[in-house]
C-alpha cells in the first residue's frame, strides 16, 4: 500500500475525533439560544433522512415503483396512518407494480 493512503486514514480519523471532541470541550453550559437549539433538535431527523431517502430509490428493481412507494408513503404519513401501515402499503404498491408493470 502507498504511503498516502495512511495519511488519509490519519487525516479522516483525527478530523472525526475532533468533530466529535470539540462540542462536548467547548461547549460547557446549556444552550440558550433558540436558534441553536432548533438547529440542534432536528439534526437527528434531518441525518435519518439523507440516510435514508437514496436507500428507499435504490431498493427497489425500478425507480418508477420506488417513487411510487415513496409518494404513497408520504402521504400516507402526512394522514398520519401508523409506520406499520405506511410500510406495508409502501411494500405493496412496489410488489404491484413490480409484478405487472415492470
Amino acid at each position: 500500500m502507498n504511503l498516502n493512503v495512511y495519511v488519509y486514514i490519519a487525516a479522516m480519523a483525527l478530523v472525526t475525533y475532533l468533530i466529535r471532541v470539540l462540542p462536548l470541550t467547548l461547549i460547557r453550559k446549556e444552550i440558550k439560544n433558540t436558534t441553536i437549539r432548533s438547529f440542534l433538535y432536528y439534526v437527528p431527523y434531518v441525518t435519518l433522512a439523507v440516510m435514508t431517502f437514496p436507500a428507499i430509490l435504490d431498493a427497489t428493481g425500478s425507480i418508477y415503483s420506488a417513487w411510487a412507494a415513496l409518494i404513497i408513503g408520504i402521504l400516507l404519513a402526512w394522514r398520519g396512518k401508523s409506520l406499520f401501515q405506511v410500510a406495508l402499503f409502501s411494500c405493496i404498491i412496489v410488489f404491484v407494480l413490480e409484478l405487472f408493470i415492470c
